[in-house]
């Protein structure tokens, strides 16, 4: 059972991109991202009571650190969400995705930097292997024209949603080593859960300043439909891998989780025809075999 909800997993979080790009068309990502952390909230708090029985322990009690560190963590949650789905409504999929995964790599090497973490092993290895691999994904097409070209609007925001994909990648990453430098004594699922308040507070704050609540009234049936999915397939996400850590073994769940990029490359293909050329497919295997190898 615990294998087919870590499956499960890395399929709703390979379809989390997919669901967000479709249900953006035509709205503010901002306000996507607001609306759409809503339901993530629920989720949240749903997988917080799961494990903690509904009591929600230790929720009164925490000291002025940890709540520092959460509000910091859930400003760079937030952070980081507004730049990827504003990276997914004016990039490829196939190419803002292995951007926001090398925040794995940034994460190992602002906690070397910062917490004095080793970086043997196969961590090196694995650390070149995914950045050649995204670099080599992320390359423009030399010929417009043939199989696997960039689409005319991604070409067109290139270094656009290149800078919000690397900015959500860095933001995921001060996320992990605020969460290992202060979110001590606490629940994991609990501090998510209260840090998707932060972003919530902090997505719809990023709406009114920018005046796009009225949009709102502008989004269709199909943008509702597809925004409210992408937070139900967040949520199921988290629980599904929270099912699997509980009765199957973290050094297989984590794995099967890392192949959701395998997930959202693949719909991308079906449901916005981006193709990925020779280089990007190579790309693409150096970059899985590297977040692999991180698990040897």
């Amino acid at each position: 059972m615990w294998i087919a909800a870590a499956f499960g997993s890395a399929f709703f979080a390979g379809l989390t991109a997919i669901l967000a790009k479709c249900g953006m068309r035509g709205v503010d990502s901002n306000l996507a991202t607001a609306l759409r952390t809503i339901v993530v909230l629920l989720f949240a708090w749903l997988m917080a009571g799961i494990t903690s029985g509904f009591g929600f322990q230790g929720l009164f009690s925490l000291d002025g650190k940890t709540v520092a560190f959460l509000v910091a963590s859930g400003l760079t949650t937030g952070a980081s969400w507004l730049c990827y789905f504003k990276a997914l409504q004016i990039g490829d999929v196939n190419k803002v995705t292995p951007v926001d995964k090398s925040s794995t790599v940034l994460t190992m090497l602002l906690a070397a930097l910062f917490l004095g973490e080793d970086l043997g092993g196969w961590k090196l290895p694995a650390i070149l292997l995914i950045a050649a691999g995204t670099w080599m994904m992320i390359q423009k097409k030399e010929t417009p024209g043939s199989e696997g070209a960039e689409t005319e609007a991604s070409q067109g925001h290139f270094g656009g949603w290149l800078v919000f994909a690397g900015g959500s990648a860095v933001f995921a990453a001060l996320t992990s080593i605020l969460g290992k430098l202060g979110m001590q004594g606490i629940d994991s699922n609990l501090g998510t859960a209260l840090r998707t308040v932060v972003v919530l507070l902090m997505a719809w704050i990023v709406v009114f300043v920018t005046g796009k609540q009225g949009d709102i009234q502008c989004m269709n049936r199909k943008n509702w439909i597809f925004v409210i999915l992408s937070g139900v397939a967040t949520g199921a996400s988290w629980l599904c891998y929270y099912r699997a850590l509980q009765t199957g073994p973290a050094s297989v769940v984590v794995p099967i989780d890392k192949l959701s990029i395998l997930v959202t490359i693949a719909f991308s293909r079906v449901v916005f025809k981006e193709r990925l050329g020779p280089r990007a497919a190579w790309g693409l295997i150096l970059l899985v075999g590297g977040t692999l190898l991180l698990l040897v």
